[in-house]
C-alpha cells in the first residue's frame, strides 16, 4: 500500500509543496493537486515537477469540461516529460454547480465525456493521428462543420511514456462501472471500508468483466487524515465542517453525489436533514448530525491499534493507495508521522 497526501487548495501552496520535499524524503509516494474553483491545478503541478523527484504528481481532479480532451492529453504528456515519468492524470466530471456556475459550460453527459476522453488521451500518447468520432467529441471536425480546414493530426513531441495513468473520481454507479472498465485507478471520497461493498460492489464487479486484462490491477486511492496516538480522537472533529459541506452543500437537492453515498451507507434520514440545514444557512447545525460512526470508521485518527485495524479494513477493501492529510503542526511532525505510518503498513 503507497502513500500519498492531497494539497489544500484554499491553502499556501508555497508552504505546502516546501512540505512536500520534506515528505518525499520521508517516502512519500504521490501528491495530488486539486482544483475546484481554485488556482489551477496544472500550474501547480508543474512546479511540483521541478521541486520533487520521485513522488507522482497527480491532478485531484482535472474536470473533464474545462479542457478539451486533447489538451487533458497534452498537459498531461507534457507534465510527464518534465518529471521523468510521474505524472497521473486524475480525471472527473466535478458537479453542474461548479461546471456551469464557474465555467459557464452546459453540464452534460458526464459519464459519456469522461469515457470518451480517455479514449481520446490515449490515442494521444501513442502519437496516433487522432481520429476520434464519438457521441461528445468529433476530432478533427467533420466535413460540414467549422471551415472545413481541421485535420486529423498526431503529437509534435515523443511522450515518456506512450500510457500514462488515468485516475477517475467516480461514485455512482455507471460511473464506477466505466471506472473499473477502464482506468488506472479510482479516486473515491469518504470511503468507509466496511461499507463500500455495499455501496460499489456490484458496479465494480460489472466494470471489471469488461476491463481489459492489459491494463492490470485498477488501484484503488482512498484515505484521510491521520494522527496517531493515546487521546488524540478529538482530532476528528476537524473533519466534521468538510463533511457537512460536501454531504450537504456540494451540489442542488436532487444533486448531490456525495449525499447519496450517506444514504447509500444507511443514513437516509440524516443525509436529508444536513441537506436541508446546510442549504437553508444552518452550517453547524448541519455539521453536527454528521455521523460519529462515520467520521471514526473513515479515519486514521485514534491510539495506534486502532489505526492498525483501519489500515487493515482498507487493504481488505481492496485499496492500494493511502491519500492522507498528516494532522501535526510541524513539518519535522508530519515527516515522523509518515515515517510511523508507513513501518505500520509494512507491518500489516
Amino acid at each position: 500500500m503507497k502513500v500519498g497526501t492531497l494539497l489544500n487548495y484554499s491553502g499556501d501552496f508555497l508552504g505546502a509543496i516546501d512540505e512536500i520535499v520534506e515528505l518525499e524524503k520521508a517516502g512519500l509516494d504521490a501528491v495530488w493537486v486539486p482544483e475546484a474553483y481554485s488556482f489551477d491545478a496544472v500550474t501547480v503541478m508543474g512546479f511540483l515537477a521541478a521541486r520533487t523527484e520521485t513522488v507522482e504528481i497527480g491532478s485531484g481532479i482535472l474536470p473533464v469540461y474545462t479542457r478539451t480532451p486533447t489538451l487533458l492529453a497534452m498537459t498531461a504528456a507534457g507534465l510527464d516529460a518534465l518529471s521523468g515519468g510521474r505524472a497521473v492524470l486524475g480525471l472527473g466530471a466535478s458537479g453542474p454547480q461548479v461546471i456551469e456556475g464557474f465555467h459557464g459550460v452546459e453540464y452534460d453527459a458526464p459519464l459519456g465525456r469522461t469515457r470518451e476522453t480517455i479514449e481520446i488521451c490515449r490515442q494521444v500518447w501513442r502519437r496516433e493521428k487522432v481520429d476520434f468520432h464519438g457521441k461528445h467529441y468529433d476530432v478533427p471536425l467533420p466535413e460540414g462543420q467549422g471551415t472545413g480546414l481541421g485535420k486529423s493530426l498526431k503529437l509534435i513531441n515523443h511522450p515518456v511514456r506512450d500510457s500514462i495513468p488515468i485516475l477517475v473520481a467516480s461514485l455512482g454507479d455507471k460511473n464506477v462501472q466505466m471506472t473499473a472498465e477502464l482506468a488506472n485507478g479510482w479516486l473515491p471520497i469518504w470511503f468507509w471500508p466496511e461499507r463500500a461493498q455495499q455501496v460499489w460492489g456490484d458496479a465494480l464487479a460489472a466494470g471489471y468483466a469488461k476491463r481489459d486484462p492489459a491494463l492490470g490491477q485498477m488501484d484503488i486511492i482512498a484515505g484521510s487524515a491521520v494522527a496517531i496516538g493515546d487521546g488524540v480522537e478529538h482530532l476528528r472533529e476537524m473533519s466534521r465542517p468538510m463533511a457537512a459541506l460536501y454531504f450537504g452543500g456540494m451540489g442542488a437537492k436532487g444533486r448531490n453525489f456525495y449525499n447519496n453515498v450517506l444514504q447509500r451507507y444507511g443514513f437516509e434520514s440524516e443525509a436529508e436533514e444536513i441537506q436541508n440545514l446546510y442549504l437553508s444557512g444552518h452550517k453547524d447545525e448541519a455539521a453536527a448530525l454528521v455521523p460519529d460512526e462515520l467520521l471514526a470508521s473513515a479515519s486514521l485518527i485514534g491510539p495506534e491499534s486502532f489505526v492498525k485495524e483501519r489500515l487493515r479494513a482498507l487493504r481488505d477493501a481492496g485499496v492500494t493507495y493511502l491519500n492522507v492529510s498528516p494532522l501535526a503542526s510541524t513539518t519535522a511532525d508530519k515527516v515522523a508521522l509518515l515515517d510511523k505510518l508507513k513501518t505500520m503498513i509494512a507491518d500489516l
